[in-house]
């Protein structure tokens, strides 16, 4: 594929629609419709994410025996979805502390000890731009209700035996399933 511009077409609160021309090896030119996090797009160079837009947490409990996932109402599919906390990097943050305080925010919880990060990757490849990076850590306190009025979070413990049933009945975001899933059998 050949890059052949971009053109913005919608500035939202938090998003950007841009419609991105491609030719293809037989000649034609492809328009894909994508979003992104950065409203400023102009070139090919600005289509990659430099910088992660949000923060993963991938949290156990002090032994290590429960994941944390959150069953939060995701307005876009209007339906609960069970996924790890997670949230935007607020300008002058690193990713550490905008973990610290999405968990905090999310579910109540200290994220106490941070033991790795899994590198910067794609939130939703198929239609755009916006990175993330995972936070691993370990996490501790009593659950308390989201600080966001717009955010329905019901945050849990599970085991690996529970996440085993979860994977085999309930929605899940793609990372948090696959990455559950493994966990799982492990």
């Amino acid at each position: 594929m050949k890059f052949v511009g971009i053109k913005r077409c919608h500035t939202g609160k938090f998003i950007t629609r841009y419609d991105v021309k491609y030719e293809t090896e037989d000649g034609n030119i492809k328009n894909y419709e994508m979003i992104s996090r950065n409203p400023d797009i102009d070139s090919f160079e600005k289509l990659h994410g430099k910088v992660a837009d949000a923060v993963v947490i991938i949290a156990t409990d002090e032994s290590s025996e429960r994941i944390l996932i959150n069953r939060e109402f995701r307005l876009a599919p209007g339906e609960w979805v069970y996924n790890f906390p997670a949230g935007l990097i607020d300008p002058g943050e690193e990713p550490e502390q905008s973990a610290v305080r999405e968990l905090m925010e999310e579910t109540g919880l200290e994220l106490y000890s941070i033991e790795d990060y899994i590198g910067t990757s794609y939130s939703a490849v198929g239609f755009s731009n916006e990175t993330n990076v995972c936070v691993v850590g370990r996490a501790r306190g009593e659950f308390k209700p989201s600080t966001s009025v717009v955010e329905e979070i019901e945050a849990g413990w599970y085991t690996k035996e529970e996440v085993k049933k979860l994977l085999k009945t309930e929605k899940f975001a793609a990372r948090t399933q696959a990455y559950c899933y493994l966990w799982s059998r492990s």
